[in-house]
């Protein structure tokens, strides 16, 4: 009786550790996939040209500041500041350039010493064979640098899997009223 007890015993152990080992293979947390699986080809380089209009005055203003801290405004660099924006992309430096997209996100003055902004933004565009797809932008932007770089860190659509770099140049500063005009250059490689 003892030997029958413990021959269950161990039919139950053994049955209960292949259970478990047949449980994990099946809950995994990553596996590896074939490129082609996903519809990926070969790598492309595109070279993206447009301009960006940060309008911050006038009735219809595409960038509106929805957060500041206690200090923004006593701080020489608007530390603090929160902007969200909806800003037109157009061909030309003209606001009444062809819209080929819109930058959707936010930036925030985010450095006490210069003017400094994080921007975490999309490039949405709305032309063209992109047209539906957009680029996902982060980083450091320090505005009066006359060539500005930020990271491509994704995409969507045509820009799955996308990586590369902006360059963000000054086209035209307002000082009385904050409108800016910035001229960008995107490299991207993606799908």
């Amino acid at each position: 009786m003892a030997q029958t007890s413990h021959k269950l015993k161990l039919t139950i152990f053994t049955i209960f550790l292949f259970s478990s080992l047949l449980q994990a293979h099946t809950h995994q947390f990553s596996r590896k996939l074939s490129p082609k699986s996903l519809g990926l080809k070969k790598q492309k380089l595109s070279h993206l040209h447009f301009y960006f209009h940060d309008i911050v005055s006038g009735a219809h203003p595409t960038a509106v500041r929805v957060a500041e801290s206690s200090i923004t405004n006593t701080s020489r660099t608007g530390f603090g500041a929160t902007v969200m924006i909806d800003d037109p992309l157009t061909v030309g430096p003209e606001r009444s350039s062809k819209i080929i997209g819109r930058a959707q996100g936010i930036y925030a003055s985010a450095c006490l010493s210069e003017t400094r902004l994080l921007m975490a933004l999309n490039y949405v565009f709305l032309e063209g064979k992109y047209n539906g797809s957009s680029l996902s932008i982060l980083g450091s932007n320090p505005v009066f640098s006359p060539v500005r770089e930020m990271s491509v860190v994704g995409g969507s659509g045509l820009f799955r899997f996308a990586s590369g770099y902006a360059l963000a140049k000054t086209h035209m500063l307002n000082i009385s009223n904050g409108d800016a005009v910035v001229e960008y250059n995107v490299y991207v490689l993606h799908y």
